[in-house]
């Protein structure tokens, strides 16, 4: 494939060939459960066209300096706000935001984002350990996973940084290779914390060895491999293992979708393996983009997260994909993988 086939595709939307907020369906009705808001929960059969990782705000100086001082948050609210109408133009319902605590979490404006935008906006509950901890404050990370989860339990049930909002998913972070025995306690207290709030688990991971890790961590601790998604599967490229976990139940996440022509053609590729193999029902798609900049002027380079409709998605229509499999990966997939349910081994 080249730049023309991807720009013609994309000027099919823009002429109104597929329609201005896409023809693919907005709701699932056969999807049950629940799915928690930064406003409130709401039936998963109504959260309609998904982008499940993407980022608003995200501040990088580290667990020892982070603080609400370091931004002015109506400025992050005015960057960041036509950039959501954007993709709500776009057909867009929900935003899952996954920037974790300690690294430019703000749910306040995560809320006022979702109410002046129409977005139903996820944030979430839990620590980043990728980077090798830089992100993580040194007294938390003398804590085990049953000292872990319990905070995130907290948050849970009453609300993050003193707010009535609640997390709708968990979000670790873990590093490349085997994991160290602090990220292995890092999962346990995700297995912990999902079975007494139902959230899934979504884990920064990258290559298949981790992956492999962590699922072990959950059925040792009785979580089913369904809680669980592995973020950034596109960095493993043996897409044998994202088959071997995807048989097994875990949610596999391409997450790093671009404009740019080899981002399509990676993720297309990984898209029509996992669709050989009947698996397509196991997968998620996102960009991964954003976002407001902490430390820079007025945020810094804000990149916008239209390509996936913009280009992505005609392009997989030139690729044999059908309006009913982008519906499966854009709205039932996602409503599924973060419905809350306690998914626990019998």
């Amino acid at each position: 494939m080249n730049r023309r086939t991807f720009l013609s595709s994309a000027l099919c939307l823009s002429t109104g060939i597929y329609g201005k907020n896409y023809i693919y369906a907005q709701k699932a009705p056969e999807i049950k459960g629940l799915i928690q808001t930064v406003n409130g929960r709401i039936k998963a059969s109504t959260l309609g066209n998904t982008l499940p990782h993407e980022h608003i705000m995200v501040d990088f100086i580290g667990a020892s300096e982070v603080s609400p001082l370091r931004y002015d948050a109506r400025e992050v609210y005015q960057r960041a706000l036509p950039f959501l109408n954007e993709i709500t133009a776009r057909g867009c319902k929900a935003f899952f935001d996954c920037t974790p605590a300690f690294l430019g979490r703000d749910v306040k404006i995560l809320q006022q984002l979702s109410r002046a935008s129409g977005l139903h906006i996820i944030t979430n509950t839990g620590f980043y350990g990728a980077r090798d901890n830089a992100f993580i404050p040194w007294n938390l990370m003398r804590k085990d996973s049953n000292q872990l989860a319990a905070m995130w339990i907290k948050e849970a049930r009453n609300g993050i940084d003193g707010t009535n909002i609640l997390p709708g998913f968990i979000k670790i972070g873990v590093d490349k290779g085997s994991l160290s025995a602090f990220h292995a306690s890092l999962a346990e207290a995700a297995a912990l914390t999902h079975l007494k709030t139902g959230l899934t688990i979504a884990s920064h991971t990258g290559l298949a060895e981790a992956a492999y890790q962590q699922v072990e961590i959950l059925k040792k601790n009785k979580v089913r491999p369904e809680a669980f998604i592995w973020v950034h599967a596109q960095e493993e490229k043996d897409n044998q293992h994202h088959i071997a976990l995807a048989k097994q139940g875990v949610w596999i996440e391409f997450d790093g979708i671009s404009e740019k022509i080899e981002s399509i053609e990676m993720h297309m590729k990984h898209l029509s393996e996992m669709k050989s193999a009947n698996l397509l029902h196991k997968v998620l798609i996102s960009q991964d983009s954003g976002w407001y900049n902490v430390g820079e002027p007025n945020g810094g380079n804000f990149k916008n997260f239209n390509a996936i409709y913009d280009i992505f998605l005609p392009a997989m229509l030139k690729n044999q994909f059908s309006e009913s499999e982008i519906d499966l990966l854009m709205v039932q997939n996602p409503a599924k993988a973060f419905s809350i349910e306690v998914k626990k081994i019998k």
